[in-house]
């Protein structure tokens, strides 16, 4: 995975490339050869709300209004008039759920470069704090009258404006380009796959060089997208008792075409029965789809082999979107949690030094997507119970069993305000474990050690409270702190055993990226399938598709 399946972030944080712009692909020029676009796009009044891919329209005086408050200059009125017609005034940015993929991603990427060239003047405290709102509160209903909502959206696509227009060194980006960058329509994925196909065919090295993942996934693209025209594969239908080593009958004939036609099994050998060869490819299909290889039939692989081509093709086509709006380039250390892979990658440029297994948060606590950068080692940690758990667990656990703070090694710090500050000391039983890492966010996101061992053992690690699990948090702190002076692994041991809270500052922070991938190509250009843990495909699928 590392790079190849998502991203690196810079250990120069003063240079930024956005894979939100490689679409500029199509579009890309030097400045000092390309002529002032003063064209404006007409007004497509063929997208309907039927068929939009979003739910939330702007009213064309909304943007008047706009641009006369902010005395924009002419190439920006033009550039800003042009997106929101070829989009007939949708919102790029929110639907009534809230802040889209695109709004998340792109906000996520402007937080950054704010974090490290804090002279991008146009974002404000104000406008932090409004966003701030807007990514962490699930429960706002989105209104497209609403006037905050309408000049955040507007505010966003400005940033999205000034930023292709003078900050890519490479090249200036196309008006076309810029409005093909959040989708207007849904579309159907047969018909989309192949514009990416012929795109990248077109323009594939400009692909590459910008994105190496992106490249990587598109020849997947091309493969599914054939499958697919071509029927699709077989339903395996039956039972996993209907799959014994040996045995030939119609279940397995259909598994065995499934494989083929999908590649796990090569050649033109007639194969009958589940034979070695089948067990093989069986254990090659369950690695690259999140499951634990056995060569056996189980009703989750039954499962995961009957998702329709077509639909694969869509989750390929959605993560290609995903790859376009994440940080780009391979030097210095990085650290990478894909939540769906349940995996941690730890990266030094383009090298993977290693990875391990993650827990992260269960449906109903999402573990947030952003970067960051890991600054802090924390040895021996208290856990700061937050509002939300002290309220729905331990409270009630407290009113039920008085004993219940000293059973978990807790104690009360305060007991001001309307309910009490409780943490739990250090120790074997502390929810954190022996160590945490910190990289200061606004979700209160970290990773750390856990006593819940066991949580490791199972193909599908969603359980904690939005917080990331580690399997092996010594590896973690042994290489984030090798050219620390004092820190061998003799002394980090002794450290995460003292039971007396320490803190490490890092001489130089390691960003941090958390993704949501669910469909990559990985070092060895091995295709990966993730589970949709979060439904963001599902509900991604539905929005972009006919």
């Amino acid at each position: 995975m590392g790079c190849g399946m998502a991203f690196a972030c810079s250990g120069n944080m003063h240079k930024f490339i956005f894979l939100f712009l490689i679409l500029c692909a199509l579009g890309c020029k030097n400045t000092s050869s390309l002529k002032e676009d003063t064209t404006i796009t007409p007004r497509d009044i063929s997208i309907t709300a039927q068929e939009a891919y979003n739910d939330l329209f702007l009213d064309s005086t909304d943007m008047e209004q706009f641009l006369a408050q902010h005395q924009l200059n002419d190439t920006l009125s033009r550039r800003l008039r042009s997106f929101y017609n070829a989009r007939n005034y949708q919102y790029a940015w929110f639907n009534s759920s809230g802040l889209t993929e695109q709004g998340k991603g792109f906000w996520n990427l402007q937080e950054y470069i704010h974090a490290h060239t804090p002279d991008t003047v146009r974002i404000t405290a104000d406008l932090i704090k409004t966003m701030d709102r807007f990514y962490t509160d699930a429960t706002l209903s989105i209104q497209a009258k609403s006037a905050s909502v309408k000049n955040t959206e507007l505010y966003l696509s400005l940033l999205l404006m000034e930023y292709a227009m003078h900050h890519i060194e490479e090249g200036y980006i196309r008006r076309e380009a810029i409005e093909s960058f959040i989708p207007k329509r849904k579309e159907n994925v047969l018909i989309l796959a192949k514009s990416f196909i012929d795109a990248h065919h077109a323009k594939g090295k400009q692909y590459s060089d910008v994105n190496p993942a992106f490249a990587r996934l598109m020849p997947y693209v091309e493969k599914y997208h054939s499958i697919s025209t071509g029927g699709g594969w077989p339903e395996v239908t039956g039972k996993p008792t209907d799959f014994s080593p040996g045995n030939s009958n119609p279940h397995i004939q259909a598994l065995i075409q499934r494989l083929r036609i999908d590649e796990y099994i090569s050649g033109t050998d007639s194969i009958t029965t589940l034979n070695t060869e089948v067990q093989d490819a069986i254990k090659k299909f369950e690695s690259a789809h999140g499951l634990t290889p056995t060569g056996k039939v189980s009703a989750s692989l039954l499962q995961v082999l009957n998702v329709p081509a077509d639909v694969r093709l869509k989750q390929l086509l959605i993560n290609l979107d995903r790859m376009q709006w994440m940080i780009q380039q391979p030097a210095g250390k990085l650290l990478i949690v894909n939540i769906p892979e349940f995996v941690l990658h730890v990266k030094d440029g383009d090298e993977e030094v290693f990875q391990m297994d993650v827990v992260v948060g269960k449906e109903a606590h999402h573990t947030t997507l952003f970067t960051g950068d890991l600054n802090q080692v924390v040895f021996s940690p208290y856990w700061n119970i937050p509002p939300g758990i002290l309220q729905n667990e331990i409270l009630p656990a407290m009113e039920k069993d008085k004993n219940y703070l000293a059973e978990k090694n807790m104690e009360i710090v305060s007991n001001e305000g309307s309910i009490p500050v409780i943490r739990q000391l250090p120790g074997p039983s502390n929810a954190l474990g022996k160590v945490k890492f910190l990289f200061p966010n606004k979700f209160n996101i970290y990773f750390h050690d856990t006593p819940a061992k066991d949580l490791f053992k199972k193909d599908l690690r969603a359980f904690s409270h939005g917080c990331i699990r580690l399997s092996d948090p010594a590896k973690l702190a042994a290489w984030l702190l090798k050219e620390e002076a004092g820190w061998d692994a003799k002394n980090i041991t002794e450290a995460m055993n003292k039971g007396t809270e320490q803190t490490v500052v890092l001489k130089e922070k390691v960003p941090v990226c958390i993704t949501y991938y669910t469909a990559w190509v990985d070092e060895n250009n091995v295709l990966r399938f993730a589970p949709d843990i979060y439904k963001h495909d599902e509900v991604m699928m539905k929005r972009r598709f006919l």
